[in-house]
């Protein structure tokens, strides 16, 4: 079960990376990045969300297993055993095994493992040999896809560095063509990352707009619950002098002020609402379903005889309600379940289904976006994900009582 969070990529500009002339970076905001790029944690991953991200992983973990071994087996044919190959051994390895969950992080070992095969090697004029190569342009390359352009350049300034510190005094010629080369290196993998940049920004956009059309959504429901309560407000102030006796005129005055005010509450929401609902949108007359039209939606559904706010129950109803379309778009033919139970203060909704057919698309997950939206306005909580059996399940908490 995961929770469905609305959140952005680390390491992601607005723009996805260089967004072309703008104003020049401040001196904070430079520091910012050096620091991301040396010291602060990195939770940028390659392969999020990548369809066969379960192979790919198994590939690096073998590609950087098969390094490790040729890294430290040159070490010991280089120089004699003394004890230093399972440091070399281990930073290989654990450079591409970083690699999976942390870009930066891998750069950062790998880029330890030069200075100290360097530091153990310093006799050899080089020591970018093959193995080097395919340790080090793997991890490099994969920085340059994932990070911002700020970020890529910062690593690239302290690649070339790192280059200048670890090439012997006889190779200081090849200096710059290696410079150069990195660098290529790093723009390569820019360029082949800002395909992805650009949809997950498309992605982060279409979310942030679905998001906004949900609230919207529900704050015009919401407007007829408030209203309907406000309407109660104005006909017992209204009322009240008929209903108490002796009521001296002085409460009088009060109540008329009473019902006044909110009569031009319920004016100003009505301006609101109109704010609020689409140019070519209807005003909706029918009254709001809650707990008790669950049933209308799952017959066979189980739901608590208990009377909790008008705004909960709207919102409870909605759950169920996206959670058995989302069931029939993408499991038809599956069998649903749904309860609704009052626990310590808080409905506890339960919507499941089995495997079913093919999935007859559509959707873009922005109905479970929608729930999430629901369910936070009351302070509860709502998770989602597959069962053990291939189907799915929708749970969510919803206080009764505001927190």
């Amino acid at each position: 079960m995961g929770a469905i969070p609305v959140r952005r990529y680390p390491g992601m500009s607005a723009c996805g990376g260089m967004c072309g002339p703008g104003p020049r970076p401040s001196i904070g905001a430079v520091i910012r990045t050096l620091l991301q790029v040396v010291l602060l944690r990195d939770r940028t991953r390659v392969f999020e969300g990548f369809r066969y991200r379960h192979v790919v992983t198994v590939s690096v973990l073998v590609y950087g297993l098969v390094i490790a071994i040729g890294v430290s087996s040159q070490y010991v044919a280089l120089a004699d055993p003394d004890g230093w190959w399972p440091l070399l051994f281990a930073l290989a390895a654990g450079s591409f095994a970083l690699l999976l969950r942390s870009t930066l992080a891998a750069w950062r070992v790998a880029t330890a493992g030069l200075v100290a095969t360097r530091m153990l090697l310093y006799t050899e004029p080089s020591i970018f040999s093959a193995w080097q190569w395919c340790w080090y342009l793997p991890v490099l390359l994969a920085v340059g896809m994932i990070h911002r352009g700020r970020v890529v350049l910062v690593v690239g300034v302290l690649t070339a560095g790192v280059a200048a510190l670890v090439t012997g005094p006889g190779w200081s010629e090849y200096l710059l063509p290696l410079v150069g080369f990195l660098f290529l290196v790093l723009l390569v993998g820019y360029a082949v990352g800002s395909r992805g940049r650009a949809e997950r920004r498309f992605h982060e956009e279409r979310d942030e707009k679905a998001a906004l059309v949900e609230r919207a959504r529900i704050a015009r429901e919401m407007h007829d619950v408030v209203a309907h309560h406000m309407s109660l407000v104005v006909v017992r102030c209204e009322t009240a002098p008929y209903r108490i006796t002796d009521l001296p005129e002085a409460g009088r005055r009060e109540f008329e002020e009473l019902g006044a005010a909110a009569r031009a509450a319920i004016t100003d929401m009505q301006q609101l609402l109109g704010v609020l609902r689409a140019e070519d949108q209807r005003p909706d007359r029918a009254p709001q379903p809650g707990l008790a039209d669950i049933r209308a939606l799952h017959p066979g559904a189980s739901v608590a005889g208990v009377e909790v706010p008008e705004a909960v129950g709207l919102t409870v109803y909605r759950i169920v309600q996206e959670a058995l379309t989302n069931a029939g778009r993408h499991a038809p033919g599956s069998t649903t379940s749904v309860s609704v139970d009052l626990v310590d203060e808080e409905l506890r909704v339960v919507v499941r289904n089995t495997a079913g057919g093919p999935s007859l698309g559509g959707g873009g997950g922005n109905g479970l976006r929608g729930m999430g939206e629901r369910v936070a306005v009351h302070g509860g909580s709502m998770s989602a994900g597959p069962t053990a059996d291939g189907g799915f399940e929708v749970r969510a908490v919803v206080p009764v009582v505001p927190r």
